[in-house]
């Protein structure tokens, strides 16, 4: 992990036409290669900060920065990916991974290229020409996962991904993320409800205030890595899960 900051949110305020008041005065910065979690309770505005770093949503004040430079719409060099996969229902789990390459033009050597590299990433080879109906919810978030990272951004935003999983599942999907980290170590930010998964999985986590939105804490994880579902048992996890949990709950 580097010092280097690759993507900042500075002052970012979001009053939506309704008049909810989802975000005030959000300051962040994210390391090169650093994972950071993102927890707060229901309604505080995470979702939103996703989308308006991302590009998707203009901030109603602050600014966005990617290499120190403005964003003001989507871009190339960030991935996002939201809680439900999306996936196409008419295309296969190659089609649908290989998609984004098709819509840039890429040719087609390097496309397929791409693509059987990202099945074997993401453990999915011997589902290429299955159609999404036939896949599990974790399947179907594996290759979600795969098509934010095969055009090779540098900071891939999650969105709860794990949110309709059951219990197994998204621990499974958890070492999943992290073994997928470990091989291309992007820099990412992801949102999580779970006190535990975000523990897990993060350098830091950064927690909001009730609505509107604000980080009013900022804890630094100290586990080594490699990290696995071992830890969760851990007295030093234990008393990281309680830390947080203590932070949301006096978050005001």
């Amino acid at each position: 992990m580097s010092d280097q900051t690759i993507l900042a949110a500075e002052q970012i305020s979001h009053l939506y036409p309704d008049g909810i008041h989802a975000l005030d005065n959000v300051t962040l910065r994210l390391a090169c290669e650093s994972f950071v979690c993102l927890v707060g309770p229901s309604g505080c505005g995470k979702s939103t900060l996703l989308r308006i770093l991302a590009g998707l949503l203009p901030p109603g004040a602050g600014h966005v920065l990617l290499d120190e430079q403005p964003i003001t719409q989507p871009q190339r060099r960030i991935g996002i990916v939201f809680q439900k996969a999306n996936l196409l229902p008419w295309r296969t789990v190659y089609g649908n991974l290989s998609l984004p390459l098709e819509l840039a033009g890429m040719p087609v050597a390097e496309r397929d290229e791409r693509t059987l590299a990202m099945l074997n990433l993401i453990n999915l080879e011997e589902f290429a020409d299955t159609y999404p109906a036939s896949l599990s919810g974790g399947m179907a978030q594996r290759i979600a996962i795969g098509r934010a990272l095969i055009h090779d951004p540098q900071v891939l935003l999650l969105d709860e991904p794990f949110g309709a999983l059951d219990a197994l599942t998204r621990e499974q999907m958890s070492e999943e993320l992290l073994r997928i980290w470990a091989r291309h170590r992007k820099t990412v930010l992801m949102v999580t409800h779970s006190i535990p998964e975000a523990v897990l999985l993060a350098d830091r986590v950064l927690v909001m205030s009730p609505r509107p939105g604000r980080i009013v804490a900022d804890v630094e994880i100290p586990l080594s890595r490699p990290r696995s579902l071992d830890l969760l048992h851990r007295p030093d996890f234990v008393a990281l899960t309680e830390r947080l949990r203590h932070s949301i709950r006096t978050a005001h």
